[in-house]
């Protein structure tokens, strides 16, 4: 039976989430003031190339909550008629969210006497959806950061309650970011537990007008398009690491394409041979004094580290030992 809303200092709490984004809260809460009565967390899954996911365990919300006698529910969907219950049985006072990976409908919400908020890692209105760290490295942003929402049924569009920026640094990955914003998110989280613990919060609304998606990733994001400007292939190599990565095929005379998972590159003069005024066609490629270079739309990229299939990550230098690049070879998709 939900509790009526007024001051609780020591509120029961479930909290909702997968992946390591969500671990750090998940620890801070249950180190709180606060009972933390149950974890609804995604099925669990296969792992590597079969489990198609973004979300990275570090310990393993799962693991954790067994280890501290938490209650844990694995629904394939927390919005049936039987997830409701489940989660009604655990009594919660609020909701805590983060990461979870569904969308939670009205019965759901309506559980908990104060609600639910969300621990998003992005500046909302911008990049709401299921992939927010990836589409605004992808995208080139400068700053990101984490907002706490009261959860709504539309995706990610409640009130802000708080919110908190950083810089994103220049060849910073998706996987480094969300371990910089994971941290930040519990900190405000809990924060605003203890808030909301002593009373209602004045949220503001977002702005509709400036709202952008950030939807699921799939493989095929990962597929480079060697014609978009260098600094767009840059920061998409970044934003898909570490999951779907970053891939093209090289085609060779003589070779059948190979697939490689590019993992670091940096902005290069043009080759040798190469006036400033001379561009090859996007997609070339050429080796130069053991440096992997790739044209782009505008100039070349030094592919610095990659991953052929097959085999471990290495550096071009030790790639190009065992791999030539004959003249007119390419990059692109797996037909050219």
């Amino acid at each position: 039976m939900n509790r009526a809303r007024g001051s609780n200092p020591n509120m029961r709490l479930v909290m909702m989430g997968t992946g390591s984004f969500a671990e750090p809260t998940f620890l801070k809460l249950l180190d709180s003031a606060h009972s933390v009565v149950g974890l609804v967390t995604q099925p669990d899954r296969a792992t590597g190339k079969e489990r198609g996911s973004t979300r990275q365990a570090r310990q393993g919300m799962k693991e954790i909550a067994l280890q501290r006698g938490i209650a844990v529910l694995q629904p394939e969907s927390i919005n049936t008629p039987a997830g409701v219950e489940s989660l009604k049985a655990l009594a919660p006072d609020l909701l805590v969210v983060a990461a979870y990976g569904q969308i939670l409908s009205k019965d759901v919400l309506g559980i908990a006497a104060s609600g639910g908020i969300n621990v998003h890692a992005s500046l909302l209105p911008k990049y709401r959806g299921a992939a927010p760290i990836n589409w605004a490295i992808y995208h080139g942003e400068k700053q990101s950061g984490v907002t706490i929402i009261r959860m709504s049924i539309a995706l990610d569009a409640g009130d802000v309650l708080v919110q908190e920026s950083l810089n994103v640094l220049p060849d910073e990955t998706a996987g480094d970011l969300e371990a910089r914003l994971a941290p930040l998110g519990a900190t405000l989280a809990v924060e605003m537990v203890d808030k909301l613990a002593m009373g209602p919060v004045q949220g503001r609304p977002q702005d509709k007008s400036l709202a952008t998606k950030a939807p699921k990733l799939t493989k095929e994001h990962g597929l480079i398009d060697w014609s978009r400007p260098a600094i767009a292939v840059c920061n998409q190599i970044r934003a898909m690491q570490p999951w779907p990565t970053a891939y093209t095929y090289l085609h060779r005379a003589g070779h059948e394409p190979l697939r490689l998972i590019v993992k670091r590159t940096q902005f290069s003069p043009l080759p040798r041979g190469e006036g400033p005024g001379v561009r090859a066609e996007p997609g070339a490629v050429v080796a130069e004094l053991a440096r992997l270079l790739a044209c782009c739309g505008e100039a070349w990229l030094e592919i610095t580290e990659l991953q052929p299939a097959g085999k471990k990550r290495m550096s071009a230098k030790d790639f190009l030992r065992g791999n030539t690049i004959p003249p007119n070879s390419r990059m692109g998709g797996p037909t050219v």
